[in-house]
């Protein structure tokens, strides 16, 4: 079993999970700090990947965990819509007016 591998998927997977857990709570300072976590933690994922590959059993296991991952990285852009807008208002010199 290629348990280092895997353990790479799990990580990612742990700081999705915390990247959610701060944009939730509107941190989005933590959510881009664990997000650079995140691509360096990709990044030693294709190295090791290109060494070796997961077999059989072990790729339905990594299925499970991307499909967790993309739960998370959904709710995780969802809950970010409204604050890259205000964002986007902000660079552009756009301003919300109420009546």
């Amino acid at each position: 079993m290629n348990a280092t591998l895997l353990s790479y998927y799990q990580a990612i997977e742990d700081a999705s999970h915390d990247m959610l857990t701060a944009a939730r709570a509107g941190n989005w300072d933590e959510v881009v700090k664990l997000e650079g976590a995140c691509a360096m933690l990709i990044s030693q994922l294709k190295h090791a990947a290109a060494e070796k590959p997961l077999v059989s059993e072990e790729a339905q296991l990594k299925s499970r965990v991307m499909q967790r991952i993309l739960v998370n990285d959904a709710e995780i852009r969802q809950l970010a819509e409204p604050w890259l807008d205000d964002l986007d208002d902000m660079l552009t010199g756009s301003s919300k007016t109420l009546h």
